[in-house]
C-alpha cells in the first residue's frame, strides 16, 4: 500500500524517480537516440527520430514526473553503478537493493551491417537479469505522444504491448510477463527478460534470440568501428567516448548532424535560455567533421557532404540560412510546450527554432571547410572533384558579397545586427580554402582570384576588429565589446598564433571572460541580460590558443578540470557553471565533445615517445 507522502504511483518499497539532472547515457543509432538516467530510468527519446515526438519526455517534467519514462526498477533500492561497455554505445546500468540483491540494464539501439548495408531499426533493446539473489523488480513503461498531450491507446498479445497514438504507434516485445507489465506488478527476476520497443512489426525470430543477437552485433560494430579511429596516445577514453556521441548525433538517412539531442535544457539556472537543438547547423556540423576526420573517421564526412550538397543546391548562390532540419526542412517556427514545466520547471519548452530565419554569415565559411577535405583525401570513396568546386564557388561568391554586411553572429543575437568579426573571418575561410581547392582541382586562374579575395578580407579584418583600446580584436568591425570567438582566428590559419596582436587578444580575453577555467562567450548583455555560465566550447578555444602560443602546461591543466566537469559516463553539456561546476545547457553537446576530441589531440604526447 503506498505511504500518504509517497510520490504519486510509487508503490511502498520502490524509490521515487530521480531529479532531473544531465547525469544521463546516451543509447542510439545514428536514426534515434534515447537518454538514461543513473537508475536506467529513460527520460527521453525522440522517435522516429531525432527532431520527433519525445514519447519519453520526463526530462522536461510532466504531471506526476512518472509518464513519458521507461523504468526498470528494484525493491528496497540501495545503489546503483552504470558504465558503457568499452568502446561502444552499449550502456549497462546495475541496480542493487538494501539486501545484497542486484540487476543488470543492458541498453542499445541495434546498429550493425546485414545484407550490405546498415541495420538500424527505430528500437530500443532493454535486457534485464539478476546478478545476485533473486531481487523483485517493477517495470514501468508509459510513453506518451504528441509532447505529453496524448495518453495512447493500450493493446495486447500473448508477448507484445501497443501503444497506439494518432500520429505513431509503438510495440514492445517482451518475454516478460504482459499483465505484469501492463499492472506495473512487482515480480522476482528469477531469469533474464527482454524487453524491444520499436515499430508495430512482428519480430523475424524469437524474443530473447533476437535481443541477445542485436547485441552480440551491435557491440562488435561499435568495437569495430571504435578500432579504426587514429587515437591520440594520452587520453583515449575520453576521446573514444567523445567520438562515438558524435557518431551518434549523425542521422544517417540524410547525413545531416544534430547539434543536440535534447531542446530548452536552460543554459543557466531560469534563464529561459531554453533552445530546441535537434536540428542541424552548418557551423556545429562543420566541426564535428573536423573532429572526426582528426581522428580518420571519414565517413561521417562523406554521409553529411550529401546533406550539404543539396543545402548548397537549394540555395541557389544566394542567401544561406544557418541550420535546417535534419531532412532538409528550411521552415522550423518556433512555439512553446506551456503544457510542460520544462527542465527543473525552468520553462519556457521550446520546439523549433527561429535562427532558421537570421542571416549569419559564418555560414559560408563553414560551408566550404566543412567540404574541403573531400578535395584532397584520397581515400574517400566519393572524392569531390570540379563540379563539386563550382557549386562551392557560388557559396563563395555569397561570401564576397555579404562579408561587411550586419548579421545576427554566431551567437544567434535575435535584437542586435552588427559586423561581427567571426563571421567576416568565415567569408575569409570560404575564400582561402577555395583558393586551395581550385589548386587541387587545377583551376589556376580561380585559384588566383580566391586568393585576391582572402587577402582583401584579411587586411580590412586585421584593421577593423582591432581595438587600440582594448588591445585586442574586437567582437565587431569597430567595436570594443570582446568576444571568445576571435580566439578561432588561430584555428582557422587567419594569423599566426605568436603574432603580438593575437597573443594580446588571448590574454585580454583571459582577464575579462575567464573565471578560473572556464570561459564565458563574451560580456556584452544580450536579449537576456549578461550570460552566466561558463561555454564549454570557448573553453575548449582558450586550451587550443594556449597550446599553440606555448603555454602547454596551462593549457593541459584546464584540460584535465574540462574533463573533469563531465558527467560519470564522460558526456558534456553545452556549458558549465563555474561555481557549482554543475552542467547546463542541452545535451549532450556536439561542440563540447568536438572540444574534448581537438584539445586531446593538440596536447597528447606523441606515439613515438612510447613506441
Amino acid at each position: 500500500m503506498n505511504s500518504p507522502n509517497a510520490h504519486p504511483g510509487v508503490l511502498a518499497g520502490f524509490a521515487p524517480p530521480l531529479a532531473a539532472s544531465l547525469s544521463l547515457g546516451v543509447v542510439g543509432n545514428c536514426a534515434f537516440s534515447a537518454l538514461i538516467d543513473a537508475r536506467g530510468r529513460v527520460v527521453w527519446s525522440c522517435l522516429p527520430r531525432f527532431d520527433g515526438d519525445p514519447v519519453f519526455h520526463a526530462l522536461l517534467g510532466g504531471e506526476d514526473g512518472e509518464n513519458g519514462s521507461f523504468a526498470i526498477e528494484i525493491e528496497d533500492f540501495a545503489h546503483s553503478v552504470q558504465h558503457y561497455e568499452p568502446n561502444t554505445a552499449v550502456l549497462h546500468t546495475e541496480l542493487w537493493d538494501q539486501h545484497g540483491q542486484g540487476i543488470a540494464i543492458t541498453d542499445f539501439a541495434p546498429r550493425f551491417q546485414s545484407r550490405g548495408r546498415y541495420f538500424k531499426p527505430t528500437m530500443l533493446v532493454r535486457r534485464v537479469r539478476p546478478l545476485a539473489g533473486a531481487p523483485r523488480i517493477r517495470v514501468h513503461l508509459k510513453p506518451r505522444f504528441d509532447w505529453g498531450r496524448q495518453v495512447p491507446v493500450i493493446t495486447s498479445g500473448s508477448n507484445h504491448v501497443r501503444y497506439v497514438g494518432e500520429q505513431q504507434v509503438l510495440r514492445l516485445h517482451t518475454d516478460a510477463s504482459i499483465a505484469y507489465v501492463l499492472e506495473r506488478q512487482p515480480f522476482l527476476l528469477m531469469r533474464e527478460h527482454n524487453f524491444l520497443l520499436g515499430p508495430d512489426e512482428t519480430l523475424e525470430g524469437g524474443i530473447a534470440e533476437t535481443a541477445r543477437h542485436f547485441e552480440q552485433e551491435t557491440t562488435a560494430y561499435w568495437r569495430g568501428w571504435s578500432q579504426r579511429l587514429a587515437l591520440p596516445l594520452e587520453w583515449q577514453d575520453a576521446v573514444i567516448r567523445a567520438a562515438i556521441t558524435l557518431k551518434l548525433s549523425l542521422f544517417e538517412d540524410t547525413g545531416a548532424i544534430v547539434a543536440a539531442m535534447t531542446t530548452s535544457i536552460p543554459e543557466a539556472p531560469g534563464s529561459q535560455r531554453n533552445w530546441d537543438y535537434r536540428y542541424c547547423w552548418l557551423r556545429d556540423a562543420f566541426f564535428v567533421v573536423r573532429a572526426l576526420n582528426s581522428l580518420a573517421e571519414v565517413g561521417t564526412m562523406e554521409d553529411y557532404l550529401r546533406w550539404l550538397a543539396d543545402v548548397v543546391v537549394g540555395a541557389k548562390g544566394g542567401h544561406v540560412q544557418p541550420l535546417h532540419g535534419i531532412a532538409l526542412e528550411r521552415e522550423l517556427p518556433e512555439r512553446l510546450c506551456e503544457h510542460l514545466p520544462g527542465y527543473r520547471a525552468m520553462g519556457p519548452v521550446r520546439v523549433g527554432n527561429q535562427a532558421y530565419e537570421h542571416f549569419q554569415h559564418d555560414v559560408y565559411g563553414n560551408i566550404v571547410l566543412g567540404a574541403a577535405q573531400a578535395f584532397h583525401d584520397k581515400r574517400l570513396l566519393r572524392p569531390a572533384g570540379l563540379a563539386e568546386f563550382l557549386r562551392l564557388e557560388e557559396v563563395g561568391e555569397q561570401a564576397v558579397r555579404i562579408f561587411d554586411q550586419p548579421d545576427a553572429g554566431m551567437w544567434e543575437l535575435r535584437t542586435r545586427a552588427r559586423v561581427h568579426t567571426s563571421s567576416a573571418l568565415m567569408c575569409w575561410a570560404a575564400c582561402d580554402r577555395l583558393s586551395k581547392i581550385a589548386h587541387a582541382v587545377h583551376q589556376g586562374e580561380r585559384q588566383a582570384y580566391w586568393e585576391k579575395h582572402a587577402e582583401a578580407m584579411r587586411a580590412r579584418i586585421l584593421r577593423e576588429s582591432w581595438s587600440e583600446e582594448r588591445q585586442a580584436f574586437a567582437e565587431s568591425f569597430g567595436g570594443r565589446d570582446l568576444d571568445a570567438s576571435v580566439l578561432l582566428m588561430a584555428e582557422v590559419g587567419f594569423i599566426d598564433p605568436l603574432d603580438p596582436r593575437f597573443v594580446a587578444t588571448l590574454d585580454a580575453l583571459e582577464k575579462t571572460l575567464c573565471d578560473g577555467p572556464y570561459m564565458r562567450r563574451y560580456e556584452a548583455a544580450d536579449d537576456f541580460g549578461k550570460p552566466e555560465t561558463a561555454f564549454n566550447i570557448c573553453t575548449f578555444w582558450r586550451i587550443d590558443a594556449l597550446a599553440r602560443i606555448g603555454r602547454v602546461e596551462e593549457a593541459r591543466a584546464i584540460f584535465e578540470t574540462m574533463l573533469k566537469a563531465r558527467n560519470a559516463l564522460g558526456m558534456l553539456s553545452e556549458d558549465t557553471h563555474a561555481t557549482t561546476g554543475e552542467m547546463w545547457g542541452n545535451y549532450p553537446q556536439t561542440y563540447s565533445m568536438v572540444g574534448i576530441i581537438n584539445a586531446a589531440v593538440r596536447l597528447s604526447a606523441a606515439w613515438d615517445t612510447v613506441i
